[in-house]
């Protein structure tokens, strides 16, 4: 059972509740109001840093708690057909989840559910598992509890086929998967105590599951709150082709930590869970033989696979400085597809808050201590979102209870300096771009990859480029792109490019791309030696400040973090044109001041 964090903190709740009594009218209001009323109804987003905010635990808090108190947890499994889902696989499965109600049911009243759907419920080898599903779990499902019960929100933790207390086949986001999420969505909205309407939310693999249960298309999912969420699992270990250290083990992994060790796990032992041990080295070795590998990524897949079948609406958080699931999972994607832009221009209603934070909450102050320089450090000062809780809290009331004026769809965005402003949309759409021909930056070296005759080690190209302004402070934001003509010498061969500040060395983003796949993308092509061709690279998304005078320095290696080095080794080096056919290309706005605003921080 969930416990509370003592009498410190409820009194500090208590006093909370009073000092905002003015709102708390507001927030008891059950009739909706147009979109024009906001700042009548909450606090402005502008005004949020003048106001009083529980920041004494390891989440943010709303600015008031509502009537309602938790009910005993109640626990369900529901049985699934899962005919035909798994080769070799069983024909009815279980999915458990375990939910907790308000206390207003008990008067009949019908309320929404706030979901967690994972594969972490007793996570992890026997003995030191995680916690299961009738215990509230820290961090995501203690700050649902914390925030919502009070407010007549249900909130419900389910484990996918295959983990915890569920049956099946672990497919690791695969059809079968699919299939538990949707059940669960099914009974949550359709139980006498729920008014039908369903949120997922989570970070990483739980906002995954957000996707996969928006590819269902169920009517009672209603919105979806996706945290740093994998959209499709081919970008998630590849980026143009190069493959992180972790796609040659990622399916295994996961399997070794839900496995029991007993009976069960034999006689569930699917053919479509041996099909991905071999995924991530076929894709790293065979480049052009990934055809082979296609349809486990394609079932792997969900962000294409939900629009336009999805009915609800997104709230989107990533972290600019995500090593683990990478930007591009939102802003990116197959060649002149950025996901973003196209759910809005397909008409969903789409809200973003894009931080300088790497694989984190927006409220996660403990992970945002930890950053390094380069790589969110310098916007640690103004980075935690404490009214992350207000914020969430706001969006399901219109999305879940239709209670309260329409939220903004606007993205906030927070720049490596750490100011925050409003965009309407992230890239913006109003951009300039700079293209600076490489033959105006002075370079060293001209081949990446490969054993230098003269030196004996690895190759690399290092490029200090002239200043984009020497008056003006440039604010670069959105995806610069490098295009760089090449000449391959095997098919295969890697390039890694780090951006820095050329005055003070600091890390401004990164490209990386496999030959083999020169034309951006998931589709690799066979590449000939002695072929010349233009490597068309995007960076990971850059909203970041170049003072003026400051120019930008590239380093090109075969790798780098933690991508690993192409399967050709030393057989592949690539040569690069340094002229003025391959040219970086980068995006900067012009911005006023007047849609910046302060968050809420401790005082110090």
């Amino acid at each position: 059972m969930w416990e509370t964090n003592g009498a410190k903190q409820r009194t500090f709740l208590i006093t909370l509740i009073f000092i905002m009594s003015s709102f708390a009218g507001c927030f008891s209001q059950e009739k909706s109001l147009g979109a024009g009323d906001s700042s009548e109804y909450y606090p402005s987003l502008f005004d949020r840093h003048n106001l009083q905010w529980n920041m004494s635990n390891d989440h943010s808090f709303v600015l008031a708690l509502g009537p309602n108190t938790p009910l005993e947890v109640q626990e369900e499994y529901i049985e699934v057909d899962t005919t035909g889902v798994w080769e070799g696989g069983p024909n009815s499965a279980t999915v458990h989840l375990s939910y907790w109600l308000p206390s207003n049911t008990l008067d009949g009243e019908t309320v929404p559910v706030v979901s967690v759907i994972s594969p972490y419920f007793s996570f992890g080898q026997p003995g030191s598992e995680s916690t299961p599903t009738n215990i509230v779990g820290g961090g995501r499902g203690e700050f649902l509890f914390s925030n919502l019960i009070s407010h007549g929100y249900a909130i419900a933790q389910v484990a996918v086929f295959a983990t915890e207390e569920s049956t099946g086949c672990f497919d690791y986001r695969g059809d079968g998967e699919g299939l538990s999420i949707d059940a669960a969505i099914e009974w949550l909205g359709t139980q006498e105590w729920s008014n039908g309407n369903v949120a997922v939310y989570g970070k990483s693999y739980e906002g995954a599951t957000a996707w996969e249960a928006a590819a269902q298309g169920n009517e009672h999912l209603k919105t979806i709150i996706p945290i740093s969420g994998t959209t499709a699992l081919h970008p998630l270990l590849y980026k143009n082709g190069s493959a992180e250290a972790r796609s040659q083990v990622m399916h295994s992994n996961y399997g070794g930590s839900i496995l029991d060790y007993d009976q069960d796990d034999v006689d569930n032992l699917c053919a479509d869970v041996l099909e991905g041990f071999l995924a991530g080295p076929v894709t790293y070795v065979g480049g052009e033989m990934d055809p082979y590998m296609e349809n486990y990524y394609d079932e792997r897949s969900h962000i294409d696979k939900a629009l336009g079948v999805y009915n609800g609406s997104v709230y989107w958080v990533q972290g600019l400085q995500d090593w683990n699931v990478d930007p591009h999972q939102v802003f990116g994607g197959p060649p002149g597809i950025n996901w973003y832009q196209e759910y809005v221009d397909n008409g969903y209603e789409v809200r973003g808050m894009v931080g300088q934070w790497g694989h984190n909450y927006p409220d996660q102050w403990t992970k945002h201590e930890a950053q390094d320089s380069g790589y969110g450090a310098e916007a640690i000062h103004n980075m935690t979102r404490w009214d992350w809780g207000q914020d969430l809290f706001e969006w399901l009331e219109y999305y879940l209870k239709d209670i309260g004026p329409k939220p903004d769809l606007h993205v906030q965005v927070q720049r490596n300096d750490g100011e925050w402003r409003v965009e309407d949309i992230w890239p913006p759409q109003d951009q300039y771009f700079a293209e600076l021909p490489l033959s105006d930056c002075t370079s060293t070296g001209s081949w990446v990859g490969g054993v230098s005759v003269l030196g004996g080690g690895i190759q690399t190209i290092t490029l200090d480029c002239p200043a984009l302004s020497e008056n003006t402070a440039i604010h670069i934001s959105g995806l610069a792109t490098i295009h760089l003509q090449v000449t391959a010498s095997y098919d295969g061969g890697q390039i890694f490019v780090e951006m820095q500040d050329s005055e003070n060395g600091l890390r401004l983003g990164h490209a990386t791309m496999d030959i083999r796949y020169h034309a951006g993308g998931y589709s690799p092509q066979t590449v000939f030696t002695g072929q010349s061709l233009t490597m068309l690279m995007e960076f990971q998304g850059i909203d970041a400040i170049l003072p003026a005078g400051h120019g930008i320095k590239l380093v090109m290696t075969e790798t780098g973090e933690d991508y690993l080095a192409p399967a050709c080794g030393n057989l592949c080096p690539i040569n690069v044109d340094t002229g003025s056919s391959s040219i970086l290309s980068m995006p900067y706005v012009d911005r006023d001041g007047s849609t910046v605003f302060i968050t809420p921080q401790p005082a110090t």
